[in-house]
């Protein structure tokens, strides 16, 4: 079949992708950013959109000639510059079964969240039964899954976080944190392969775990994997827990989009609880326990990296930008007239004086381009062009700043080092 795919570079849409393919079928795939798309999953072909351009069916009737079904795995955890729950799981997917009733195209696969029918809770758990909703308002051959909390081998936002805190030298307590029956990417990835046509249709399907888990459960199962001893566990202070949550939001409204949200937080608390009867009767597959998904592929040492790179990396970023902001303000501040000092030893006044403010400038506009994630590349490769003028500049004109015992050159090539490190994790997914 040749199958239109939603979400397709997402943690459950490459797996659905990659799964399809491997069954013969043919992926469209869609996505905002084909060339990075492109090199890493094998489709036949890809459509460039943003769900939050889409006014109407008229949007999405172009994509779907010779479309034979449409499986849904976008999704986002919550508002921000970059993202739009109610636009991606709402009125998107509704012109979306509009244009799929125009076009001819029956089948349709919806992915949810769990729980979302029992009371939304949030803009995301909402914005999900609008979805659902509005394809069980339609003519067509849907089925929609609502899938617990995804694990596998991939990892990204709350599999990653499991992963992160696993790390810790102690393990952090989630208060009030609620049970979950955590799901194998794989069996999501496999349940979306059996439902051909003729298959399982009108009807909603929890695909929970086969084991109900606290969440300490989880990050400990995850810390045996990873080949490290019982941490033992602290609880954190509730106020800190509050500053972590609302600085996730802050982040997310310069285009990142860390896992500890205000909406993880309230989710979290809900739990990701269901019943997998009906999954299991209709589709004839038999979840796999984590504890078993994990002993099947032991960590590796790349495996550990990611875990304690994960929560070190937002650090790192924080630091890098404040430093770049920080040495800006000092320059065109209370550092001025030592800078000035410093270029009036080797250039006329008024070139020295130019050269330090544009320098201030360029500090304060590389910490700008770091601090928004559609611009951090830029201001990656940025700094590190800065960074390596500035090692020049200061080798012509005081060479004897490389013999200075605090060493102000000397410390240059660590930061060269960070900058390179941090080109390295930039990537998201």
């Amino acid at each position: 079949m040749r199958v239109l795919v939603l979400g397709a570079t997402g943690l459950i849409g490459s797996a659905v992708t990659a799964r399809l393919v491997a069954a013969g079928h043919e992926v469209v795939g869609l996505t905002r950013a084909r060339d990075a798309a492109a090199r890493r999953l094998p489709v036949a072909r890809w459509i460039v959109a943003d769900l939050r351009d889409v006014r109407g069916p008229e949007d999405w009737l172009p994509h779907l000639e010779g479309i034979e079904a449409v499986v849904n795995c976008a999704g986002t955890l919550q508002d921000s510059l970059r993202d739009s729950t109610a636009k991606v799981h709402r009125d998107a997917p509704a012109a979306l079964w509009r244009a799929c009733e125009r076009a001819g195209v029956r089948r349709v696969i919806q992915l949810s969240a769990i729980g979302v029918d029992r009371g939304g809770i949030t803009d995301f758990s909402r914005s999900k039964m609008d979805g659902d909703e509005a394809l069980e308002a339609t003519s067509l051959d849907w089925v929609i899954l609502r899938p617990s909390v995804v694990v596998g081998r991939q990892a990204y936002g709350g599999s990653a976080l499991f992963r992160a805190l696993a790390s810790l030298p102690a393990l952090p307590r989630i208060a009030d944190a609620g049970p979950l029956d955590v799901v194998q990417l794989d069996d999501v990835a496999e349940t979306v392969a059996r439902l051909k046509p003729g298959a399982a249709s009108w009807v909603a399907l929890e695909l929970a775990g086969p084991q109900r888990l606290s969440f300490d459960e989880v990050v400990a199962a995850y810390r045996s994997w990873l080949g490290w001893r019982p941490a033992r566990r602290i609880r954190v202070p509730g106020v800190l827990m509050s500053l972590m949550w609302r600085l996730g939001d802050l982040v997310a409204w310069f285009g990142w989009r860390p896992p500890v949200r205000s909406t993880a937080r309230r989710e979290l608390v809900r739990g990701a609880v269901g019943d997998n009867s009906a999954w299991r009767a209709a589709i004839g597959i038999q979840p796999t326990p984590l504890a078993a998904a994990l002993a099947a592929e032991p960590a590796s040492v790349q495996e550990r990296w990611f875990a304690r790179l994960y929560l070190l990396k937002p650090v790192a970023f924080a630091i890098f930008i404040l430093f770049w902001l920080a040495t800006g303000l000092i320059t065109l501040g209370p550092g001025y007239r030592a800078a000035l000092g410093v270029m009036e030893a080797s250039a006329a006044p008024s070139t020295a004086e130019l050269a330090v403010i544009a320098g201030g400038f360029a500090d304060i506009a590389v910490a700008g381009l770091i601090l928004f994630r559609r611009t951090a590349k830029a201001g990656l490769l940025a700094a590190l062009a800065v960074t390596i003028s500035y090692l020049v500049a200061g080798t012509l004109v005081r060479p004897d700043l490389w013999l200075d015992p605090l060493g102000p050159l000397m410390k240059v090539w660590p930061i060269l080092a960070l900058n390179l490190i941090l080109l390295a994790i930039l990537d998201e997914r």
